[in-house]
């Protein structure tokens, strides 16, 4: 017998068709293969952020957040370009399977021309870009495959999957330019801009224009935290260099273990201010909020990303292998820190459609200690004293909404149409 059980597994990954997943189901949680996939992105991240934090620690400060800008949005944005394909159709058979094999490739690819890519940038003249971009190129030319099987099998929304074939194809034909012509920087990032554009633009108009597709409101929301714990895991790997540096240089001292403690306890606390968005409630009742909040998280992840390699800067600095001084490096850890927290309270004000007032208060400290720590570092300040410190950062948020972020966000949420929040 062939027939799967009703609720039952099938045992077989034989072609199903893509008709759509059900966007209210109960239960549904992440992939075997999601999570196979999102390893490709950890090598990805960290090469990035390996580049991004040599660059900065020569004080190449403009190569470094062009190349770190450019390689962040083709890795995220190829990211979630599938997970909300998959969110919506998912078959779990050998075709997609193998399609999202082919999108792992791709980013191994992106991977490898990343180094290549900054140093081109660090050299000024043009942007060598073209192992990162064919990767990249590999990546949604499977997705356009994913998106035209699935206007082919599921009628009914037809129209949405081809536009963001379409969409996809054309931002390709810019990107396989790149590859093929030798453009200046400038003529570079303004061809960036546009393709980018273009990029962002199909979701848009697929789920506004053209009916939309059955993503998971829960699912999808999983699978960017899933995302984010990645990027934490750059936090962990410059903790580690940091620490690494101090014990090399003096040994097991206080000072190890301050910056154990400060580098960790920042990643922490990143981790425990983003799990406080609302995001599941919110984007389950409304659907037509997942824009700003998906493009949100791209600005969410790659600052995260950027404060492991800030921590990693931090490491160079106490090797004295940095040709920067300390206030720049305490800068490079205090800047993404500082951008992941406003980007997570303007999407919050988003989300639940106004701005608290208890979140101005919270603002100020969180200013407070970042300023503290930035003038610390002016008067050369031991290092340690001043991660410890910024450390200090995203705590405020914790301890704020701990004791009365909580009952406001469940007074925000219980007005903003309570009874389909659930």
């Amino acid at each position: 017998m062939n027939e799967t059980p009703p609720g039952a597994e099938p045992l077989h990954h034989h072609i199903r068709p893509m008709r759509g997943r059900d966007p209210h189901e109960a239960h549904r949680t992440a992939t075997p293969l999601e999570l196979l996939f999102d390893l490709t992105f950890v090598t990805a991240f960290g090469v990035a952020a390996s580049q991004f934090a040599h660059l900065l620690a020569e004080g190449h400060v403009g190569a470094a957040l062009i190349g770190f800008a450019f390689a962040s949005f083709a890795i995220c944005w190829a990211w979630i370009n599938f997970s909300w394909f998959a969110s919506a159709y998912d078959t779990d058979d050998w075709v997609f399977r193998l399609a999202t094999m082919m999108q792992m490739i791709g980013v191994l690819v992106l991977a490898i021309g990343l180094p290549r890519m900054f140093a081109s940038l660090d050299h000024g003249g043009h942007v060598d870009n073209s192992i990162m971009v064919l990767g990249y190129v590999v990546m949604r030319v499977a997705m356009v495959f994913q998106w035209l099987r699935a206007a082919r099998q599921d009628k009914q929304r037809r129209r949405a999957c081809l536009t963001y074939a379409i969409a996809i194809s054309i931002a390709q034909v810019g990107w396989i330019m790149q590859i093929l012509f030798d453009w200046p920087l400038g003529t570079t990032i303004v061809l960036v801009v546009v393709l980018g554009l273009i990029e962002l633009a199909g979701p848009v108009l697929a789920e506004n224009k053209d009916g939309g597709t059955p993503w998971h409101a829960h699912h999808i929301v999983e699978r960017n935290s899933l995302f984010a714990i990645i990027a934490l895991g750059e936090g962990v790997v410059g903790t580690v260099a940091s620490l690494s540096a101090v014990v090399d240089e003096q040994g097991w001292t206080v000072d190890a273990g301050l910056v154990g403690v400060a580098g960790m306890g920042l990643t922490f606390g990143i981790w425990w201010v983003y799990y406080m968005l609302p995001s599941a409630q919110v984007l389950h009742a409304h659907r037509e909020r997942c824009f700003v909040w998906g493009y949100g998280q791209m600005v969410v992840v790659a600052a995260i990303v950027a404060i492991g390699a800030g921590l990693h800067v931090a490491a160079y600095f106490i090797e004295h292998k940095a040709h920067i001084g300390e206030l720049a490096a305490v800068l490079a850890v205090a800047v993404p820190v500082g951008v992941f927290l406003l980007a997570i309270y303007a999407l919050y004000a988003y989300l639940v459609r106004g701005f608290d007032p208890l979140h101005k208060w919270l603002l100020m400290g969180t200013l407070a200690v970042v300023l503290t720590a930035v003038a610390a570092a002016m008067a050369e300040v031991d290092m340690a004293i001043c991660l410890v410190v910024l450390m200090l950062a995203p705590m405020v948020t914790v301890v704020g909404y701990e004791i009365w972020g909580h009952r406001h966000q469940a007074q925000a949420l219980s007005s903003d149409q309570g009874p389909t929040l659930h």
